[in-house]
C-alpha cells in the first residue's frame, strides 16, 4: 500500500500505541500537505499542474462583511470547534445574547488542547456560523457580532 501511494513513512499514535510504518527503499520522499498554512502556498507535487483551489479558501472565509456594525470573529487556529465545555453543558454563548469583552464564546480544540476564544469588543451575538463538533480552518469566521 505504501508503494501504491507514494508515502514513505507514516506513524499513528493511539494512547500509548503507536505504530510507524516505513518503506525500505525510496527514490525521493514525497511531502504530503493536508492542510495548507495560512501564510504558506503550498508548492504543487511533480507530474500536477491544477492550481491549488485550496490556497484561496481562507480568503473567503475571512472575508469581513459589509455592514461595518457586523464583526466577525475568526478562528485563530486549526481544529474542533465546541460551542460548550462539556456535551452536556450549555452552549457558552446564544444567538441575541450580549457579550463584553473576555466572554468566553467557544472552544476549538487543537492537538489535544482546549482553547477558548474570547469576544474582543461589546456587541450581540448575530449568528453562529459553524456547527457543534465541526472542523474549523484558521481565519475562518465562527460567529457575526453586531457592535453596540
Amino acid at each position: 500500500m505504501a508503494s501504491e501511494t507514494g508515502i514513505a513513512e507514516l506513524e499513528v499514535q493511539r494512547g500509548d500505541n503507536r505504530v510507524r510504518i516505513r518503506r525500505a527503499s525510496f527514490a525521493a520522499p514525497q511531502e504530503i500537505v493536508l492542510s495548507p498554512a495560512p501564510y504558506a502556498s503550498p508548492a504543487p507535487s511533480p507530474g500536477s499542474s491544477a492550481p491549488h483551489a485550496a490556497t484561496d479558501a481562507p480568503k473567503e472565509k475571512g472575508e469581513q462583511p459589509k455592514d461595518p456594525n457586523l464583526i466577525l470573529v475568526k478562528s485563530p487556529i486549526v481544529g474542533t470547534y465546541y460551542e460548550s465545555p462539556s456535551p452536556d453543558a450549555p452552549a457558552f454563548v446564544r444567538v441575541g445574547e450580549r457579550v463584553q469583552p473576555g466572554k468566553v464564546l467557544c472552544i476549538i480544540e487543537s492537538m489535544k488542547l482546549m482553547n477558548e476564544i474570547e469576544a474582543e469588543t461589546s456587541g450581540i451575538i448575530e449568528s453562529k456560523l459553524v456547527v457543534n463538533g465541526q472542523p474549523v480552518e484558521y481565519g475562518e469566521a465562527l460567529f457575526a457580532v453586531r457592535t453596540v
